[in-house]
């Protein structure tokens, strides 16, 4: 498949799920599904699930997206006394990273998880200031059972990953976890390119279902980057530079 073909499969198989999610009304709060990780009705008993794997438990520092979906599971890490890297909007800052340690939270640990306001309580970090990281929970529009992933479609996700590859943050002992719905986990292909990392462990509502070997960049393709992405992430600037 040519780029383009790649690009617009993913593109159906988006669609195909918001549209699914949002016939079944299985999304939180009165928003639809398209266009984002969906805010998936269950997001807190999937959490409850993922923090009962053995992989969560042993895990003292978690790199995690700033998703609604995924707030239950950074919450439950921050009460358990996990170090939570939380990656700001769109890598934006800088320092894109927001350190949640729980020993310095002025704030309960649900606030202080969200993404509105982690900003306010949190101390910003670069990759030279992160620990080596033992868990990424990651969110997802579509993933099937072999752990092949979409995102939103933005990319960000895949850079965040390839950055902590890159930086010897994360290596083949590093579990990566995704949370989603049911009816997000479909049974067919899912075209991937080289960017695109896959997951060891997806979490549901109501089952874990453990997936292959996964795949997960070295680092940075800077030949995938577009000039654009560059531009908009002053990380991307500082390590283009430095190369």
């Amino acid at each position: 498949m040519t780029t383009a073909e790649v690009d617009a499969r993913k593109d159906t198989i988006r669609r195909q799920v918001w549209n699914l999610l949002d016939q079944q009304g299985v999304v939180a709060g009165d928003g639809s599904a398209h266009g984002r990780i969906p805010n998936f009705v269950g997001a807190e008993a999937a959490a409850d699930r993922l923090a009962a794997l053995p992989e969560w438990e042993a895990a003292s520092v978690i790199k995690a997206v700033p998703d609604k979906a995924q707030l239950p599971a950074r919450a439950r890490a921050l009460r358990a006394g996990k170090v939570v890297y939380m990656a700001a909007p769109k890598l934006a800052p800088p320092q894109p990273f927001y350190l949640l340690d729980p020993a310095e939270l002025i704030v309960p640990a649900e606030d202080a998880a969200s993404s509105r306001i982690a900003p306010s309580v949190a101390r910003n970090v670069g990759l030279d200031e992160l620990r080596p990281v033992d868990l990424i929970v990651c969110g997802s529009v579509a993933v099937n059972r072999h752990g092949v992933r979409l995102g939103k479609g933005a990319g960000y996700s895949d850079i965040e990953v390839a950055l902590l590859a890159q930086a010897g943050l994360i290596g083949p002992a590093t579990t990566i976890v995704t949370t989603v719905h049911p009816l997000q986990v479909i049974e067919g292909d899912i075209p991937e390119t080289s960017h695109d990392f896959s997951v060891d462990v997806i979490v549901t509502t109501d089952e874990v279902i453990t997936c292959a070997p996964p795949r997960r960049p070295g680092g940075l393709d800077w030949d995938d980057l577009s000039a654009d992405q560059i531009a908009a992430m002053p990380i991307l600037q500082s390590l283009q530079n430095n190369r």
